[in-house]
């Protein structure tokens, strides 16, 4: 295919609603995964600390410590 024009290029034959929404979508999917693969990786760290320090999941006080 050759186009005589940006205006051409950007029309893709009539089809530009399908082509350019096809874009539109692909790029707002894979935004979407990228930011949910970042907030499960903030999610398994928070977690994977909190295992780590020996606090429980709900617990915002620090490691427990046993009285004597």
């Amino acid at each position: 295919m050759s186009w005589g024009s940006a205006g051409e290029f950007f029309a893709m034959g009539g089809y530009a609603f399908y082509v350019w929404g096809s874009y539109a979508v692909t790029v707002v999917l894979i935004a979407a995964e990228l930011w949910l693969l970042a907030r499960r990786r903030r999610t398994l760290l928070r977690r994977l600390g909190r295992s780590l320090s020996g606090r429980a999941p709900g617990d915002r006080a620090g490691p427990a410590t046993r009285a004597e």
